[in-house]
């Protein structure tokens, strides 16, 4: 029998770059490897090819599983428990925040993520005129009110939304950064039965007086059937009843998006 010299050091390095590969923040369970698998002597691991290819095969499935398990839970708010053994299509997205943009023709202007070409996202930093199926405009505060205590109001609003109402939004949602002196909140939205994952901003960008930069972006697919009009206009109108001039997404504004998603109404 050949041995190969392992370390138990060389395991837990081995381990741990397995679940880096998988995620970035470390597996806070570990994986016990039987005695029966591996002979051991002092600080030394001594086994046969076989036995040690059994038992990595074995941590990674096990590793695999933990770390899918972790990435399936839903939000706390949702709704119902009833579709949480499906697998969860979060995917993945770069570049939220505000930031520097490049438009069609090259120059550069700050702003939200602009919208792709899919009918499933509007953002205030699209251009009405360029782009209207994609573009809202800013929501604006009164003037008696501090941008700080604004921010304050708007962060009430969507820590108050109801998950499933008007049907979407029943896998919850998580306020993942709430900076009211910066002037800026993100929120992850989740659907109900495949966990798809809708990305939503709020910033003040630049000098801009009581103007509030808005946008709902789904990360996956091509239509959203009316997800992000119908959250965008829900939490507009709360707005509006604190004052805000805080418009949402129309039929008669947005038509192409609505014919795409066949909607009749929103």
């Amino acid at each position: 029998m050949k041995s190969l010299g392992l370390t138990t050091s060389s395991i837990i390095i081995w381990y741990g770059s397995l679940a880096a590969a998988f995620r970035s923040t470390p597996v806070k369970q570990s994986i016990h490897i039987t005695s029966s698998a591996l002979k051991c002597h002092k600080d030394h691991i001594i086994c046969s090819r076989r036995e040690t290819i059994k038992s990595w095969t074995s941590a990674a499935l096990i590793a695999t599983s933990i770390l899918s398990s972790e990435n399936a839970n839903s939000f706390p708010n949702k709704i119902s428990d009833k579709y949480d053994s499906r697998p969860k299509q979060r995917g993945a997205v770069k570049g939220l925040g505000v930031g520097t943009r490049k438009d069609m023709v090259g120059e550069e202007y700050l702003g939200l993520k602009p919208c792709g070409a899919a009918p499933n996202c509007f953002c205030s930093t699209d251009s009405a005129e360029d782009d209207p199926d994609h573009s809202i405009p800013s929501w604006k505060f009164p003037d008696s009110v501090s941008s700080e205590a604004a921010f304050q109001q708007l962060y009430e609003v969507v820590k108050a939304y109801p998950p499933g109402q008007n049907d979407i939004d029943g896998g919850g949602f998580d306020i993942v950064t709430y900076d009211p002196k910066k002037g800026y909140i993100y929120v992850q939205f989740e659907s109900l039965k495949n966990g798809f994952i809708d990305d939503v901003e709020f910033a003040v960008v630049g000098d801009a007086k009581n103007e509030v930069q808005v946008r709902s972006s789904s990360r996956l697919g091509y239509l959203d059937f009316g997800v992000n009009a119908k959250r965008l206009n829900y939490l507009a109108k709360k707005m509006k009843e604190k004052g805000w001039d805080a418009r949402g997404v129309e039929l008669e504004t947005h038509m192409g998006y609505a014919e795409e998603n066949n909607l009749k109404e929103l």
